[in-house]
């Protein structure tokens, strides 16, 4: 059943892109950029005043970003929710409850398709990685590669320090029965293990493997009925990072601009949280992500993870308690599910005893989509236990 108050949002704009033939030379994405000013231009607004948006297309895998990257709105409230014919109907809904709860006041609701002229071929490369692709990088470690390395020649991080990541995740997945790597490395068994992009090597990278999960939200008066300890959301922060035309900086993520809002929203700071569970596709995604949500100064995630700051138990800390996706299991790009499974145990006090941060209440969890080095979504959530 719906709560939303009639009225509370209104269509003010619309507009269709070009149809037909002269659009057979356009991308998706030109097609939603054009529909997207023709339509503002209809409700007398600019792209000044966007702050919200909502597409859809299976040609584009990565829509809204790409989108929000066209527009130039990396800090955007972003939704690409797809259900086939019905998805903006839909996008309308999502659209007006977003704008009830005060997470955008202007939102573009757009669509493109090259159906006809692509036939059965996916959208253009240009929509993908249109400053990497003609090169054709080995993805996806290239793209954290190229990370890796500009953050060591900016910051005189090392491989040594990178290390540090995948040896506590392994402390960790050997209490773990379904890890798939439960063995304890040291920092030189990953610095020695064959380089899979320079300067990553192959112990760097997460595993690959099947696998999923799911999450059930309710109303807390629900929640409080079922007699199992209360989990609330407390902040939530999202953003896109994008190439800027070629000129972007590889030193940081997206979390820079989702975490402020996760942690302004919830009321605390890095210094109050007691466990993170860190999107960990590759060691280096783990070090930036770090930094750019405020636990450490950019440039000084290198010294923060070394020494054993992110063990259970050891360090000031603790992160990816089931062993994460550097040692626990990673589904194909659904990383950032785990995450969230994992520090609703911390905070439930579910986690194995061994990892177990004592008394947590106030855990983070934060997820990167896309690519590190190239485009990608942001999302911070902050959980506390009641």
């Amino acid at each position: 059943m719906s709560s939303m108050k009639r009225g509370s949002a209104a269509i003010v704009g619309v507009a269709e892109s070009d149809i037909g033939s002269v659009a057979a030379d356009m991308s998706v994405i030109d097609l939603m950029a054009q529909g997207t000013v023709r339509a503002l231009r209809d409700a007398g607004l600019t792209l000044a005043d966007v702050d919200g948006i909502f597409c859809a297309t299976t040609q584009a895998r990565t829509s809204a970003m790409s989108l929000a990257e066209y527009l130039k709105k990396p800090d955007a409230y972003v939704d690409s929710t797809i259900v086939g014919g019905s998805s903006f109907e839909i996008h309308v809904a999502h659209a007006q409850a977003a704008i009830e709860a005060g997470l955008c006041s202007v939102a573009v609701v757009a669509y493109g398709s090259t159906q006809r002229s692509a036939g059965r071929k996916n959208a253009s490369p240009r929509e993908f990685n249109p400053y990497e692709t003609p090169f054709k990088p080995f993805m996806p470690s290239t793209a954290y590669a190229m990370a890796a390395n500009r953050h060591m020649h900016e910051y005189g991080t090392t491989s040594e320090q990178l290390a540090w990541i995948k040896v506590a995740a392994s402390h960790h997945a050997q209490h773990n029965p379904h890890a798939m790597l439960p063995k304890v490395v040291t920092v030189e068994d990953v610095v020695n293990s064959p380089l899979v992009s320079d300067p990553l090597h192959r112990l760097d990278c997460c595993v690959i493997s099947d696998g999923g999960g799911a999450l059930i939200v309710t109303r807390p008066e629900i929640a409080k009925s079922l007699k199992r300890p209360l989990v609330k959301v407390k902040g939530h922060g999202e953003a896109t990072k994008n190439q800027n035309a070629g000129y972007t900086d590889l030193t940081y993520s997206g979390a820079v601009w989702s975490g402020p809002r996760a942690f302004e929203e919830a009321g605390v700071t890095p210094k109050d949280i007691q466990y993170a569970s860190i999107y960990d596709s590759f060691t280096i995604t783990v070090l930036i992500q770090l930094e750019d949500l405020g636990f450490c100064k950019k440039g000084e995630g290198g010294k923060f993870v070394a020494d054993g700051n992110l063990i259970s138990g050891v360090g000031k800390l603790p992160f990816n308690t089931d062993g994460g996706g550097l040692c626990n299991n990673h589904p194909a790009n659904r990383g950032g599910m785990t995450k969230v499974i994992e520090a609703v145990r911390q905070l439930r006090h579910e986690a194995h005893p061994k990892v177990q941060v004592p008394g947590c209440t106030l855990a983070l969890a934060h997820g990167t989509g896309g690519l590190l080095g190239t485009r990608h979504g942001s999302a911070t959530v902050i959980l506390e236990r009641e």
